[in-house]
């Protein structure tokens, strides 16, 4: 009777019918962030596609996580070699894939033509702030500094293949691609491609320019059979090479601030009002780090 007494009174004093408040979302919490808790992307770090359609794609380069491809992809933008290049492939539930068509062009001037893999590297070389959930296909996971979600083992680290990463498509190994012809993932994530393609960035904007585009058949690789679909490409550049005027600035929630570990388990248990059953859990592709557009200058 003592046990249950208080738990009555208790059950009486409750207000009747209030609904609890609803859980704050992952969004929600990014959103309320103070400007202390984010961090500016390097403008060099910005690859800024516009194609002849008038839409636009931005990817966000992993510099620090495989430099010589993204060095090669920042000499090829300024070169002009993707000038008559396009989106040639789009393979539902897989990739988008742009660069040349006719895959007979010459490599573009002052790159490595053979590259490392670049597809993993010494876990020690990246700390991480751990992931606190179980991921499917890596044991131990995380995120950087500056602000890379990367999968591994406990000695090695990798990018993983999430919806909007970015990968530099290639032949048969040894071949590891010079960056030359990129893709993104628009798909369930094929994590079977980690450490076997070197994964050289994220789409952070405009991902619709490469998810909603009409789907190839060719090849049963999803390659448009009609060269009247590929899609052109008007310009690409790096965002520090845009006029004033047109210059683009992006920001990443840290990694180490409190209101990133919140937007994770915001994410792993989702609350009410629509969910009802929290999961417990969230694939490490569930998890992006939050990134916002702001003023440029």
């Amino acid at each position: 009777m003592p046990m249950i007494l208080p738990m009555l009174l208790a059950l009486a004093a409750a207000p009747q019918g209030v609904e609890p408040p609803p859980k704050p979302t992952a969004a929600k919490i990014a959103a309320a962030a103070p400007a202390s808790s984010w961090a500016t992307i390097a403008p060099e770090d910005l690859l800024v596609i516009d194609f002849a359609d008038g839409q636009r794609g931005v990817i966000w380069l992993a510099s620090a996580l495989a430099p010589v491809h993204v060095a090669n992809i920042r000499t090829i933008a300024r070169s002009g070699w993707w000038r008559d290049g396009a989106i040639y492939r789009v393979q539902d539930n897989y990739v988008t894939q742009w660069g040349d068509p006719t895959n007979k062009k010459p490599p573009a001037a002052g790159i490595a033509v053979h590259p490392p893999a670049e597809y993993e590297w010494p876990a020690s070389a990246h700390p991480i702030v751990a992931n606190p959930y179980k991921d499917a296909y890596a044991a131990v996971t995380g995120f950087t500094a500056d602000g890379w979600a990367v999968a591994g083992d406990g000695r090695s680290q990798w990018l993983p293949h999430c919806y909007g990463m970015v990968g530099v498509a290639r032949d048969l190994a040894p071949d590891v691609g010079t960056g030359g012809d990129l893709y993104t993932v628009i798909g369930h994530a094929p994590r079977h491609l980690d450490r076997n393609i070197a994964v050289v960035g994220r789409v952070i904007d405009g991902m619709a320019t490469f998810s909603a585009r009409k789907r190839g058949t060719g090849g049963g690789l999803g390659l448009y059979e009609n060269a009247r679909d590929n899609v052109p490409i008007r310009r690409v550049a790096i965002a520090s090479d845009l006029p004033a005027g047109e210059r683009l600035s992006y920001q990443y929630l840290k990694p180490s601030a409190p209101e990133f570990a919140r937007t994770l388990e915001a994410r792993a248990n989702r609350g009410l009002p629509f969910f009802t059953v929290p999961a417990g859990n969230a694939d490490l592709c569930n998890l992006d780090v939050p990134v916002r557009k702001t003023p440029a200058g």
